[in-house]
């Protein structure tokens, strides 16, 4: 009840009057001046100097007035997290996203997710860095995972560096090398691409390399299911390599690359909820 107490005080200075207080808070006046009352027998001290002009705050009213304040802009921050956290209770959650992250990240993160807010669903889409950037423009998802930087000016949240590792034939001719070297990329390259140009073709054009390129595909697997049959090499991020049922030998560059996952979205102020609480989750991506 004090709370209620402390709101009729402050709505009582803020009108200057304890009927249009009343009006504000749905309460009587009368109920509204027995709340006041109580508080004064209650500290002992006068809060409002009674005239015929209306009322005015003593003092020591002035003095406690800022703290109150405070008390009860807290106690409302407080209902509307509770109205939110009933919001979130049922709803559906787009996500843009690549399939290294869909296969190792979000299982975990929905798994866990899926334990606290049984209610939400999820809707995943399955694409290359340019097509998630439009779905992300459209509003056909809330957000999605992406290559930083992104190319299309948009909020983004830093997740984790990748590496990119080479992946060669069990029977590789450098299958013992400690580290693959940038010039023995030239030969038959199985490229992970579609579209605009990735973060693989960014390592050839830095180091002035032509590979002849036989397969071009963005589908991770049949990359390396390609390289298992011993038709040629190819560069995978290291995240889409775990628990991978091809034998196929990983091998880090000389000169070591890496891609920059994050989640993009048009403003993250304007996600739902649900939204922006499952991005909370981003710990719990990775098998513990």
């Amino acid at each position: 009840m004090n709370i209620q107490k402390y709101m009729a005080f402050v709505k009582a200075v803020e009108y200057g009057s304890f009927t249009r207080a009343a009006d504000a808070l749905n309460y009587t006046q009368s109920g509204i001046s027995r709340m006041i009352n109580d508080l004064e027998i209650e500290w002992g001290i006068s809060l409002f100097e009674r005239g015929r002009a209306g009322i005015s705050l003593t003092s020591d009213g002035l003095k406690l007035l800022p703290q109150l304040q405070r008390i009860c802009n807290e106690h409302e921050m407080l209902m509307m997290q509770i109205e939110e956290l009933h919001d979130i209770q049922s709803g559906i959650i787009r996500i843009g996203t690549f399939s290294s992250v869909a296969t190792h990240w979000l299982p975990h993160m929905i798994k866990f997710f899926k334990q606290d807010y049984p209610g939400i669903d999820f809707e995943l889409l399955l694409g290359d860095y340019t097509e998630i950037e439009s779905w992300i423009i459209e509003g056909r998802v809330d957000f999605g995972f992406l290559r930083l930087p992104t190319k299309a000016k948009m909020e983004t949240i830093f997740v984790e560096q990748d590496r990119l590792l080479v992946v060669i034939h069990q029977d590789h001719p450098l299958a013992d090398c400690d580290k693959f070297p940038i010039s023995e990329l030239t030969s038959p390259f199985m490229l992970l691409e579609k579209g605009a140009k990735a973060e693989i073709s960014e390592i050839f054009e830095k180091h002035n390399i032509s590979p002849h390129i036989s397969f071009t595909t963005w589908d991770d697997y049949a990359i390396m299911s390609m390289v298992e049959n011993g038709l040629g090499i190819s560069i995978l991020p290291e995240l889409i390599l775990e628990r991978i049922p091809y034998q196929i030998i990983a091998k880090e560059l000389e000169i070591p690359a890496f891609r920059t996952i994050g989640i993009a979205m048009r403003e993250q102020q304007s996600l739902s909820l649900a939204a922006k609480r499952f991005i909370e989750y981003l710990s719990y991506r990775k098998r513990k």
